[in-house]
C-alpha cells in the first residue's frame, strides 16, 4: 500500500505513523509519534503536526492563506498534540502578520471546519461541522463552537465559552458565557460546561453576579467596567476585567 501515497523524502515522520492510500505529504513538514493521516489527506510545507493526532479524508494543512496580501512569504502551521482533525477540514498557514496560525492540544475538530490564516486555538476545543473561522482569530482553551458558527476576522473568544449553532459572530465573546440569537447575543453562563469542567457553584454565582453587572444593568460597556474592578478582586474579575480591556471590536450583546 506504500506506493499508494506520495511521501517527500524531506518530511519527517514519526514513529507508528498511519499514511493511508493517496494521502499527500510534501516536503518541510514534521508529524510525531503515533499519528493517523487518512486517505487524500494533503499537508503543504510548513505544517507541524504533534503526537497521537488523527487527520480523516480530505484534509487539506498548511495550504497557502485565502489572503490577498500574502506575497508567499514563509510562514508555518502548528498543531498540537492528541488533536482529531475530520473530513474535509481545511488549515492555512500564517502570513507576514503573525507568521504561523496554531492549533494547541486535545481539540476536537469536526468535518468542514474552516481555519484561516493566523489565528490561534488553544488547548481542549470543540468546533463543530462547518465552523468557519476568518484569519487573526483567537480562541481561548475550552471553546465549543456549536455547528455552522461564523466568526469575523480578528474576534477574540475567551475560555469556556459556548455558541448555538449558526451564530454569526462579529463581537468579542467573554469567557464562561453562552452566545445566541441574531445579532450574537450573551445567554447566560455555560454553567453546565463550568460545572463538567470542576468550577464549583460559588464559583458561578460569583461569574453570574459579574456579568449580571456587565449585561442586565442597563450599563456601558466602559462603566460597568468601572464597577466589577470596585469589587472585591479574585481570579475571576481579573480574567473578566482584563478581557474586556483588550476587546479591540467590543463585545457581544446582552439580553435585548
Amino acid at each position: 500500500m506504500k506506493d499508494l501515497y506520495y511521501l517527500n523524502p524531506d518530511a519527517k515522520i514519526g514513529k507508528n505513523v498511519t499514511i493511508e492510500p493517496f494521502a499527500v505529504i510534501h516536503g518541510d513538514v514534521v508529524i510525531g509519534d503515533n499519528c493517523y493521516i487518512g486517505s487524500g489527506v494533503v499537508i503543504f510545507p510548513g505544517a507541524r503536526i504533534g503526537n497521537n493526532c488523527r487527520i480523516f479524508p480530505s484534509a487539506s494543512i498548511a495550504a497557502a492563506p485565502q489572503d490577498l496580501k500574502f506575497d508567499g512569504e514563509y510562514t508555518t502551521v502548528e498543531i498540537g498534540n492528541n488533536n482529531t482533525i475530520r473530513e474535509f477540514v481545511t488549515i492555512n498557514r500564517g502570513t507576514a502578520a503573525r507568521g504561523t496560525t496554531k492549533i494547541g492540544d486535545n481539540n476536537l475538530i469536526m468535518a468542514y471546519v474552516h481555519v484561516a490564516h493566523d489565528c490561534i486555538i488553544g488547548n481542549n476545543c470543540v468546533l463543530a461541522n462547518n465552523t468557519t473561522l476568518a484569519g487573526h482569530i483567537e480562541i481561548e482553551d475550552f471553546v465549543i463552537t456549536g455547528g455552522l458558527t461564523a466568526i469575523h476576522q480578528f474576534v477574540h473568544v475567551g475560555q469556556h465559552a459556548i455558541t448555538s449553532g449558526g451564530t454569526l459572530l462579529d463581537k468579542d465573546v467573554p469567557p464562561y458565557v453562552k452566545v445566541g440569537k441574531n445579532p450574537a447575543s450573551y445567554c447566560g453562563l455555560n454553567s453546565v460546561g463550568l460545572h463538567r469542567r470542576g468550577f464549583s457553584q460559588e464559583d458561578i454565582n460569583e461569574i453570574q453576579d459579574i456579568y449580571s453587572t456587565i449585561f442586565q444593568k442597563g450599563l456601558t460597556y466602559s462603566r460597568a467596567l468601572e464597577e466589577i474592578k470596585t469589587r472585591k478582586q479574585n481570579k475571576y474579575t481579573n480574567i473578566i476585567a482584563t478581557f474586556m480591556e483588550r476587546a479591540d471590536r467590543g463585545l457581544i450583546k446582552g439580553y435585548h
